[in-house]
Parts: C-alpha cells; sequence; structure tokens
C-alpha cells in the first residue's frame, strides 16, 4: 500500500491583467477628477471669489459716494460788511446762521466782528469704522461733527467766538432736548478717547480730530459750510445774500 499525501488545490495565477486594468481605470479616474477640478471647478472658484470680492468693493464704493452726495451738517457765513481800522486792518462784520436740509434756519443766528484778512472755522470731526458706515449704523454710519470756533489770521483761535458747545453734542445730532448717551459720552470725553486707543476702538472710531477751512471773504457775500457724512468740510465759492430770513 502506496503513501498518499493530501491532494493539493492548483495554484491560482495572480490576475496581473485585471489588477493592471483596474488600477489604470482608478488612475484614469482620479487624473480626471483632478484635472476636472483644476480646469474647471478651480477657475470657477477663483471667479466666484473675485465676483464676491468686486460686488463687495461695488457696495463699499456705492455707499462712500452715497455719503459724498448727502451733507449731514451745513452753515451760513454771510460777511455783512468789510471796513478798515485805523491801522489798515480788515474789520469783518459776519452773521453765522446753521441751516437744515430746507435751507431753514437752526438755532440761534449770531453775528461777529472779526479783524484779519483770512477768515477761519474750527471744527472737530468723530469719524466712525468703515464697516459701520457702510451697514448704514444707525449711530455710527456716518461721521459726526462739531462746529468749535471761528477766527483770523489777527485773532487766535482762544480769542475768537465759539459756536457749538464744547463738551456737548451739537443740536442737530440731538434727538429733542435727549440726546442719546452714547453721543454725549464721546464728545463729553472727546479729547480722552481720541488719545485712547482701546476706548476708540470700543466705541468704533476711526478717527477723532480737530479740522479746519478758511477763506480770505470779500463783503455782501454768502459763504456755505458743508459738512459731509464721510467727515469732509468744504468752503464751496460764495454766492449772493440770498438765504434765509433772519431769526428776530
Amino acid at each position: 500500500m502506496s503513501d498518499a499525501g493530501p491532494a493539493q488545490s492548483p495554484t491560482r495565477a495572480f490576475p496581473f491583467r485585471f489588477f493592471f486594468w483596474s488600477t489604470l481605470v482608478v488612475g484614469v479616474g482620479a487624473g480626471s477628477v483632478y484635472l476636472a477640478d483644476r480646469m474647471v471647478l478651480a477657475p470657477k472658484r477663483r471667479l466666484e471669489a473675485k465676483v464676491a470680492m468686486l460686488e463687495s468693493e461695488s457696495l463699499r464704493l456705492k455707499t462712500y459716494l452715497k455719503l459724498l452726495e448727502y451733507t449731514e451738517r451745513r452753515a451760513q457765513l454771510e460777511v455783512l460788511s468789510q471796513t478798515k481800522d485805523a491801522a489798515g486792518d480788515t474789520l469783518n462784520h459776519l452773521r453765522f446762521t446753521e441751516l437744515d436740509p430746507q435751507g431753514g434756519v437752526v438755532g440761534t443766528q449770531r453775528t461777529f466782528e472779526l479783524k484779519g484778512e483770512e477768515v477761519y472755522v474750527d471744527t472737530l470731526v468723530i469719524k466712525f469704522d468703515d464697516h459701520f458706515v457702510e451697514a448704514a449704523d444707525p449711530l455710527r454710519g456716518k461721521a459726526l461733527l462739531l462746529f468749535r470756533r471761528i477766527f483770523t489770521n489777527l485773532v487766535k483761535p482762544d480769542e475768537g467766538y465759539y459756536l457749538d458747545k464744547n463738551g456737548a453734542p451739537p443740536a442737530r445730532y440731538a434727538s429733542g432736548a435727549n440726546p442719546n448717551a452714547f453721543e454725549k459720552d464721546l464728545w463729553a470725553k472727546f479729547w480722552e478717547i481720541a488719545n485712547d486707543a482701546p476706548q476708540a476702538k470700543q466705541a468704533g472710531v476711526k478717527a477723532m480730530h480737530g479740522q479746519a477751512v478758511y477763506g480770505r471773504l470779500v463783503p455782501n457775500k454768502v459763504y456755505l459750510l458743508l459738512m459731509r457724512s464721510t467727515g469732509e468740510l468744504i468752503l464751496p465759492g460764495p454766492t449772493e445774500p440770498m438765504g434765509p430770513a433772519t431769526t428776530p
């Protein structure tokens, strides 16, 4: 009786051809996905990002242009007369009137006599961070301005006349007799906040500073002071004296 070992199963050959084609198909598929991403999807994403950026920039520019067109405060400076004193210096007789958007008188008109060739109007301005402006925030959507003083090249600023009350919100910003606490705090602590970066950041303030416009005025003309919502203060050329009727 012969010894017979266990039956051997036939060895199955490794499916090289199937593996090759499978790998090839997977590689081609992966390559196709990669190429589709790089050649189609990636440019599309870049285009969408660029469109979003342009739309955001367009909105910012539209907001800025809208603010440029809108005047937040305006005042009228009338040169009632000009004379020369004994020393030959010019003496200006001026009337300052704040106006509402319709051209009506706001508050009390004031008259001044100032000696000098050049008349200055000094202001304080508060500008807020751009995102508040772009979002038309009800408190910080536009710059705030205080008409501070009027003086000349011969009259020192501290010897000139004060216009708005220092340390208080201007009448045009006050809601009736009760200005909001936010504005009251900003004006009451103007220079403290202006020189304290953390406080300014917390309030959303981008800048707080003084600025002025001035000019050599001529008699019997009216000069309009315009403060735009961007914080820009401008002094256009004079017009004829056809302003609002004077208050009693």
